[in-house]
């Protein structure tokens, strides 16, 4: 009998603390409907401590590739919120926007001529429409429903580096800081990394920060060999050849690989893109 009223009594006790429980908040999610994607699309957003939509605060937005809570969403949004600390100040108080993942090689990549990646992903090559969401639907969505400064970050790893360097490359504009890491650039025979960079101009008079980092990471998995390492710094050097005016920095961080490099990378680049 006394085991049992001590049963119940811990029971009781423990339905109570549940009852007094509060969800640990990190962010909202909100749903857009993409015309140019024809299907619907979530994003994972961190608002800063002390935003209110009534005020007149407009903050930086930094947008996620590879933003699902399951991927990079929430140690990403770690960062921003420690950098952001005013005992820390690297980062302004910033909006994240996590794009929430569907099929990343077919968002992330140009068609390929190459036939063992078009027949090992059968999906790939839509990235035009992709970044036509970005450019069209997602940030005046960001900017309509968000109290928005005109500055923009985009971080993007391996295929979603890749997304991230055809953007600078085609469309510099859609950004005013990039964040690449571990790119992709072996796609289609690298063409990205070979191709010539037509039209390409800036329209801001302000200037174009990059940030490129690679870990020791080897050989690419793309049917012609290749190095990671060796392509991150062609691509640099590409960059660089593009305008005096855009700040680019890169960083080979030896003690990472493919799968542990983000993190230390896009902390590093916080520290240099200020």
């Amino acid at each position: 009998m006394i085991r049992f009223f001590l049963v119940q009594v811990f029971l009781l006790f423990s339905a109570i603390s549940i009852a007094q429980s509060k969800p640990f908040v990190l962010g909202i999610i909100e749903e857009i409907n993409s015309k140019e994607l024809s299907e619907k699309r979530v994003l994972n957003i961190y608002l800063p401590e002390g935003y209110d939509q009534n005020d007149s605060t407009q903050y930086p937005v930094i947008y996620l590739l590879d933003g699902s809570a399951d991927e990079d969403f929430i140690h990403i949004t770690g960062l921003v919120q420690f950098n952001s600390f005013e005992w820390v100040n690297r980062v302004p108080k910033s909006i994240v926007v996590g794009i929430a993942t569907v099929d990343r090689r077919r968002d992330y990549t140009q068609p390929s001529k190459v036939l063992e990646e078009q027949k090992a992903f059968p999906t790939s090559g839509a990235s035009a429409k992709f970044i036509a969401f970005i450019e069209k639907e997602l940030q005046p969505f960001i900017q309509k429903r968000f109290r928005t400064s005109p500055s923009k970050t985009i971080i993007g790893q391996s295929l979603g580096g890749l997304l991230a360097t055809e953007i600078l490359l085609t469309k510099p504009a859609l950004f005013n800081k990039y964040i690449i890491v571990s790119p992709s650039m072996w796609w289609n025979n690298a063409a990205l990394l070979q191709g010539t960079v037509s039209n390409w101009s800036l329209t801001r008079t302000d200037s174009l920060q990059v940030y490129i980092a690679v870990g020791k990471e080897g050989l690419t998995p793309g049917s012609t060999p290749r190095v990671m390492e060796v392509d991150a710094n062609l691509l640099f050097e590409k960059v660089k050849a593009l305008s005096p005016r855009i700040q680019c920095y890169f960083a080979y961080l030896p003690d990472e690989n493919h799968a542990t490099i983000l993190h230390q990378a896009v902390n590093n680049a916080f520290i240099r893109l200020n």
